[in-house]
């Protein structure tokens, strides 16, 4: 990826290498509604090129910051390099967010643009926030918006020559998933995001690239910056086909992956989990996948399972990558069918999340009180050492340096252990952890255990026994009290679970369960044991 100069020439240059890529969509485009769910890579430049138009028309240029907030579909990505043609930098954020969260994120943003559609308007019109106060001019991608420019006034506007670009300067402002509050936006430039992220990926890696004849599928939040590395890293790479999936609701995920069948599939560890009962169909849309890949959280070992028992690949390999928004992947992990046939087991495998990345990441594990390293073996704070951190937290440079303190090794905030090997082993979050003992481990142990469990979450609180979470297919309906006190009959002390359906719970737009307004509503605002000073 060293030829490309500029991010937003990505489909430019690859149709000068006469790309066979198509790419497949569940839906048109949110920008191109009228275009179709196909494309071809020179069509991908052209759409690229017209969008470049749109945003100078808009008033975008070199240096100035485009935010993108909108419903979730691949042309979060296509909108990034459209900006990014123009030297401009994007700022793609979900529309999944509350309307007084985002408006404090375009408050510290500053846009010169935003891109947005009619409806995110009227929800913060409906909250008492005006969303198009905060950038210079505001666009409606779908119906006429007060205070918006419709798409149609701007479209056939031509779109200057690419700019030039620094490669160290920011590229696209992602933001963090928000678990524990307000998420956090961090600038990535080209030499973190496309050199040292995409461009490890783009390696021909045995097992882990693509090949000619695969189609490759994601069905992620492609507001987040995975959904940029990937794109520019899966088509490089020139599979025959690539697709995206932007409504994961189990029946509509189904009838397009029956049509467009993938061998390689990446999507949000939430999303696994719901599509666990498509996986175990005698006829699984999954039966021709040789290469399942997780990243934003660790998986809980049944629907590992229950995904390669669902395709006819002999040696099917589930690849677990661990990392964060700030740094990128910094371990990974092959999962097989034979490491994951123990069921039930008190310390299951999942949680085992790797080694660091080679030549690329380091890890070591400190003190949270002393700052001190700790031996191997022994619980600590993880810091990782990696060269695809980003540029800091944008209205925010207090708290960066925080993690940072100045120094090249960033703190992740999870309490982990460094294993023998040089693996790691995750513990909770800081702000999650309880003493002696692990809310992970237990949830991993729980849903191993339990069929019936969809998910498992253990929040711990000073002064009182950890309180399991349980969430099932229809709430109450399905405990089984017996078999709950069989199962963590072995387990530290737990407080009597409480029952929810899988909508009930607060998530981010990747599918994570927002821990802290779970326990806001659960447990009376009871305190933390870990600092949270790391969040």
């Amino acid at each position: 990826m060293k030829t490309l100069d500029n991010p937003g020439r990505l489909f430019d240059v690859l149709a000068q290498r006469n790309s066979p890529t198509t790419l497949c969509l569940s839906r048109p485009l949110d920008i191109a509604p009228d275009s179709g769910t196909a494309y071809s890579v020179r069509q991908l430049a052209e759409l690229t090129e017209q969008a470049a138009g749109w945003l100078a028309a808009a008033g975008a240029g070199p240096g100035e910051r485009v935010a993108v907030v909108k419903p979730n579909h691949w042309d979060f990505v296509l909108l990034t390099l459209a900006a990014a043609r123009l030297g401009a930098v994007a700022a793609p954020i979900s529309a999944h967010l509350a309307p007084d969260t985002v408006a404090t994120m375009l408050k510290r943003l500053e846009p010169a643009v935003l891109v947005t559609t009619a409806d995110v308007v009227r929800s913060g019109a409906e909250a008492g926030v005006d969303l198009t106060s905060f950038a210079r001019r505001t666009v409606s991608i779908d119906r006429p918006t007060p205070g918006a420019v419709p798409l149609a006034d701007l479209r056939g506007h031509p779109a200057p020559p690419p700019a030039k670009r620094d490669d160290d300067q920011p590229l696209v402002i992602i933001h963090t998933s928000g678990t524990t509050g307000v998420p956090k936006l961090v600038p990535h430039s080209t030499t973190t995001i496309i050199r040292r992220l995409a461009g490890f990926e783009a390696h021909r890696w045995p097992v882990l690239a693509s090949r000619p004849e695969d189609s490759v599928a994601s069905a992620i939040s492609f507001a987040h910056g995975r959904a940029l590395a990937w794109t520019a890293s899966v088509f490089w790479l020139a599979p025959r086909e690539v697709t995206a999936v932007c409504d994961p609701t189990p029946e509509r995920a189904e009838a397009f992956l029956r049509a467009h069948p993938p061998t390689i599939l990446e999507t949000l560890p939430s999303t696994y989990v719901r599509w666990q009962s498509l996986a175990s169909t005698p006829d699984s849309v999954f039966s021709r996948v040789r290469l399942y890949i997780s990243t934003f959280d660790a998986m809980h070992p049944p629907t590992v399972r229950a995904f390669l028992a669902a395709t006819r690949r002999k040696r099917p390999v589930w690849l677990q990558g661990w990392g964060q928004s700030e740094t990128g992947p910094l371990t990974f992990r092959f999962l097989t069918r034979a490491a994951m046939a123990r069921q039930g087991q008190r310390h299951p495998t999942t949680r085992d999340v790797g080694w660091p990345v080679p030549t690329r990441t380091r890890l070591r594990a400190i003190d949270p009180v002393t700052f001190r390293p700790v031996p191997r073996g022994t619980p600590g704070l993880i810091m990782a050492r990696t060269k695809g951190l980003g540029l800091g937290y944008v209205g925010e440079e207090e708290r960066w340096w925080a993690k940072s303190r100045g120094t090249s090794w960033w703190n992740t905030g999870d309490i982990g252990v460094i294993t023998r090997s040089g693996g790691l082993r995750l513990v909770d979050r800081e702000v999650d952890t309880i003493p002696e003992s692990s809310c992970l481990e237990m949830e991993d142990v729980i849903d191993d255990r339990l069929p019936w469990v969809l998910e498992c979450i253990v929040l711990g609180a000073p002064g009182r026994s950890p309180l399991p979470v349980i969430v099932t297919a229809n709430g109450t309906a399905d405990m089984d009290a017996a078999a709950w006190r069989s199962a963590v009959a072995d387990l530290p002390p737990l407080a009597e679970p409480i029952v929810m359906a899988w909508e009930e719970l607060p998530r981010t737009a990747t599918g994570k369960v927002r821990r802290h307004q779970l326990r806001e509503l659960l447990l009376d605002g009871a305190g933390h044991h870990g600092t949270g000073q790391w969040t």
